[in-house]
């Protein structure tokens, strides 16, 4: 089945090793993302030091791996795939973050898988996206840049491929 053309995702690049540098658990090349704050919703600034650090500022969490990466790039992905994720997403906030069942966590990874294509909607094949974020009173502040894509260059990424 070809991916619906308006069904976008992200999945994470890898340009050289500093991921694998800078963050404690780094996410493979070309796995599905997505933002992943709510990893960091009961953090303090106690928690912010070291390889942490980096995955609070500026980490996307890869879905299959659950590891960061600083970078993704937006492409096609089917709706097969898209639910498959919905349900790994779901297994993980079973397995890592208590929720008490898969059913009660189809709710929360639904709404953030729609965020990140939500995200990722009208922005072109291969436009690149950073994160970055900050601990503010009501919580994290997450921000936002869409690097686009230029005449050559991304297509060595291969972001297409599944």
């Amino acid at each position: 089945m070809s991916p619906d053309p308006t069904l976008k995702l992200a999945r994470t690049l890898r340009l050289d090793d500093s991921d694998a540098l800078v963050f404690e658990r780094p996410a493979e090349p070309f796995e599905w993302a997505i933002s992943g704050a709510f990893e960091f919703s009961n953090w303090t600034e106690a928690d912010l030091a070291g390889k942490r650090r980096q995955a609070f500022a500026n980490g996307w969490l890869g879905l299959e791996s659950f590891g960061r990466a600083t970078l993704v790039a937006v492409t096609a992905i089917s709706p097969a795939e898209y639910d498959a994720l919905i349900e790994r997403l779901s297994a993980h906030f079973v397995e890592r973050y208590g929720a008490p069942d898969l059913e009660a966590a189809r709710g929360p990874a639904r709404e953030e898988l729609e965020h990140m294509r939500a995200m990722c909607e009208d922005q072109p094949d291969n436009a690149i996206l950073t994160v970055s974020r900050e601990l503010v009173p009501a919580g994290v502040k997450e921000s936002f840049r869409v690097i686009p894509p230029r005449e050559a260059g991304l297509e060595s990424f291969a972001v297409h491929g599944g």
